[in-house]
């Protein structure tokens, strides 16, 4: 086997995991009121099919005062073990274990239930720097019902038939502001003292205990390095596992917390990161308890989680988005098809980036994610026909994908030499190669079903008379536009040119972010790392502002450190010589930036759908997808390929 110790069983008590893999807790969504709905249970249900070995189930209120966002699933009630229930039982059908994490936020809340700003409680007063909460110190009455909560939720996860529950101390929560001298501030026995400060988590473990059976697991989720001025260090947290290790059958470690910008990036570390780079902290852990030891960070490979396995790093890996990208994975590397995995690119949108929108999950290269009810069985065509798709971006490979999966004969014209249209260029954007991932990902899955890909053809009328298809999908995409400019600066380019590179710029440049996407910063990220001076003028309240939170951080900090110049706020009016003019948006005054060799702009791009006039006239029915629609991103284009791909 290729993978040997990824896929050898692992016992804990008397539970055996089937194999090394799991998926962490992590927010979807999905719940409805408080509790897993069917949407949730399909979701689940999907990834214990594809071969998960443990499933930890996302966080679990275990007081009112958990609330920390509107889909929270919440344990407080035993109305809760029925719907519970079914979850695992679904799961457990599937051949995984399931655990399922036990929360209270403390001070890191941003639910506003009645649309109103809810109070937070913590072992201090320490306001929270990132969501700007202001906690009230938690009475030793309200540890005592928060403690009970504790207890009362893993009684009722054990009754739901769930394997085991796994207390959240990671991330800059209620038991990690316990444990945290800086957060901490209290005087009476919950504070002081290091053993003082333990004493929340090892009275949450008592109390669980009292309400369980003696098989059942308990664990504690955990950071190592919180990454921030005032957090816990990889030293402190090594002295919490020892100390809590012997109360514990498990310690599952990642990185971060949500308190602060620096800390929260490595929730859900973004390709920026290093892949298992949370591991030689896992390590120094199982060294320190001698304890069963999970980790997670960036192992989105089954060759990645092998070499952590193999190394003694760790007992079992989590792999969470690499499933929620493909809930096949483990299926695919234990069958040895692992060139059919499609592999999590670390983009972070459509997973944590629905979720601090406030949607359901997904996945920006598996649409079907989340969407499991809709899309997980598509169905054959009752009639198979000939399709033609126009264009190898990422539109069209999805939607050759799945009209040739659900029988069709599909023919992909593309009219360059490779496949994968703008994906091509973003990734040549610093941190971004990975993203090259979703050409690579899409254009296999469309060759494994079926679809021929005609690369370096130009779709013509005549090639259409020619062809004659039943039905055509145009994915032609969309290309760079100048926008109308006022006088005449030196030079003038888009972001296209550079990343292309077809023009090179002088050593004082501004880029014009008009989109507040990866490219604008990426661009000045680039340019500055050359050595270029750098002015990024951005159309936006500041740089990066359309990405998701986690890596906007991560490319702001970037930014910084290269001593880029960020100006908000601002619209390009136009150039002369050597200077730039802006209009400062908010207020509608002029900025002028002087001493510029080359504006460099991002700028929206100007659909391509030129073909759309000739299939009319030839009355050939057509579906117009992503770009070639409308500009917008990678998650949008594959999921219209989908869509269309359904359609036809």
């Amino acid at each position: 086997m290729r993978y040997p110790n990824l896929f050898s069983p692992f016992t804990l008590k008397s539970t055996e995991i089937r194999n090394r893999i799991f998926s962490t807790g992590h927010d979807t969504y999905l719940p409805e009121g408080g509790l897993p709905s069917d949407s949730l249970i399909a979701y689940q249900r999907a990834r214990a099919r594809g071969g998960a070995g443990l499933i930890v189930i996302q966080v679990v209120g275990v007081h009112e005062t958990s609330r920390y966002t509107e889909a929270l699933l919440m344990g407080t009630s035993d109305d809760c073990i029925a719907p519970f229930k079914r979850l695992i039982d679904a799961i457990h059908a599937e051949g995984s274990k399931v655990f399922v994490q036990l929360f209270h936020p403390g001070r890191e809340l941003l639910g506003r239930p009645d649309g109103v700003i809810q109070p937070a409680f913590a072992p201090s007063h320490s306001p929270s720097e990132r969501f700007k909460v202001i906690p009230r110190e938690m009475s030793q009455s309200l540890i005592g019902e928060i403690l009970d909560g504790f207890g009362q939720a893993a009684r009722r996860m054990a009754e739901a038939g769930a394997d085991g529950v796994e207390i959240v101390a990671s991330h800059g929560y209620l038991p990690s502001q316990f444990m945290n001298p800086k957060v901490n501030h209290r005087a009476d026995q919950y504070g002081g003292s290091f053993d003082n400060r333990m004493r929340f988590s090892r009275e949450a473990i008592s109390t669980i205990r009292a309400n369980v059976p003696s098989g059942f697991i308990v664990g504690m989720r955990m950071s190592g390095d919180e990454h921030d001025e005032d957090g816990l260090v990889e030293d402190d947290s090594v002295a919490i596992a020892r100390a809590l290790a012997p109360e514990l059958d498990y310690l599952n470690v990642i990185a971060g917390t949500s308190a602060t910008a620096s800390g929260a990036t490595h929730i859900v570390p973004s390709m920026a990161n290093e892949h298992g780079y949370v591991a030689p902290f896992a390590q120094k852990v199982k060294q320190a308890t001698g304890k069963a030891v999970f980790v997670a960070g960036r192992i989105n490979q089954p060759q990645i989680a092998e070499q952590v396995l193999a190394s003694g790093a760790a007992d079992m890996c989590g792999m969470t988005r690499a499933m929620i990208c493909d809930p096949e994975m483990p299926n695919k590397a234990k069958a040895g098809k692992s060139d059919d995995i499609r592999a999590c690119i670390g983009c972070n949108q459509a997973c944590i980036g629905h979720f601090q929108l406030g949607l359901s999950i997904s996945c920006i290269q598996h649409p079907e994610t989340g969407r499991e009810l809709q899309f997980e069985n598509k169905g054959k065509a009752v009639t198979p026909r000939k399709i033609m798709v126009i264009g190898g971006g990422p539109a069209g490979l999805k939607a050759a994908a799945v009209a040739a999966e659900r029988g069709h004969e599909v023919h992909l014209h593309e009219r360059e030499a490779q496949t994968g249209g703008q994906a091509r260029l973003a990734q040549l954007l610093p941190k971004r190669a990975e993203f090259g991932g979703i050409i690579t990902n899409l254009t296999a899955e469309a060759e494994r079903h079926g679809a021929v890909i005609h690369r370096r053809s130009e779709v013509t009328k005549e090639l259409l008379e020619r062809e004659r298809p039943d039905a055509v999908i145009v994915a032609t995409g969309s290309k760079p536009h100048m926008p109308p400019f006022e006088g005449e600066a030196a030079q003038v380019v888009h972001a296209a040119d550079i990343l292309a590179g077809r023009v090179t710029t002088g050593s004082r440049v501004v880029v014009y972010d008009w989109m507040g996407d990866w490219t604008g910063s990426g661009i000045a990220e680039r340019l500055a790392g050359e050595g270029a001076h750098v002015r990024l003028a951005v159309n936006h309240h500041c740089a990066s502002a359309t990405i998701q939170t986690y890596t906007r951080f991560e490319q702001i900090a970037r930014l910084h450190r290269l001593g880029v110049e960020v100006h908000p706020w601002l619209r390009l009016y136009g150039g002369d010589g050597r200077t730039a003019y802006f209009i400062h948006t908010p207020s509608r005054e002029a900025v002028v930036m002087e001493d510029v060799d080359t504006i460099v702009l991002n700028t929206p791009n100007l659909q391509e759908d030129g073909l759309t006039g000739v299939l009319q006239s030839m009355g050939i029915a057509h579906h117009l997808v992503g770009d070639a629609l409308s500009p917008r991103t990678a998650e949008e284009a594959v999921y219209e390929g989908m869509m269309a791909g359904l359609a036809v």
